[in-house]
């Protein structure tokens, strides 16, 4: 499967995220996408214009396109406090800007992240999101789908 900035994607379930993310052309977001498709109920779609993963239809992981974002970076969301615990640990590959300061979401510089970091940053952001009392059952009808939800 050829991944949104052109990388060959070869996707397993079950399999490490270290092993997903070797077989991807690391060009940009196309790892999370790799390790988003092995969560149950995600679908690779767009937020703003940008690539995004949802669960049912809410977004928990993009592409960061605001310009107060470094490039190569995406947005992740998560609760505030394990947010300015991961910022505090490692501000080199969390952060974030002004504009992002008021949300529930931490910047990840995606040269700087492990595999392994972004496997667990995307499980829990999924869960996070899951868990989520509006986190619609499906998504917003309209709205271009790459792939759709695995199950």
């Amino acid at each position: 499967m050829e991944g949104l900035a052109g990388g060959w994607i070869h996707l397993e379930r079950g399999r490490p995220e270290a092993e997903v993310a070797t077989r991807v052309k690391r060009s940009g977001f196309d790892a999370a996408i790799a390790i988003g498709r092995t969560l149950p109920d995600v679908e690779v779609t767009t937020a703003w214009g940008a690539p995004a993963l949802k669960v049912r239809g809410k977004m928990f992981a993009c592409v960061a396109i605001n310009k107060s974002a470094d490039p190569n970076s995406m947005v992740v969301l998560m609760d505030r406090a394990q947010r300015d615990l991961l910022i505090e640990e490692d501000p080199a590959t969390y952060y974030l800007t002004d504009h992002y300061v008021e949300g529930p979401c931490v910047l990840v510089r995606l040269s700087r992240v492990s595999p392994e970091s972004l496997g667990d940053l995307l499980r829990g952001a999924h869960r996070f999101v899951s868990a989520s009392p509006h986190a619609r059952r499906s998504s917003r009808s309209g709205r271009r789908t790459v792939s759709t939800k695995k199950r």
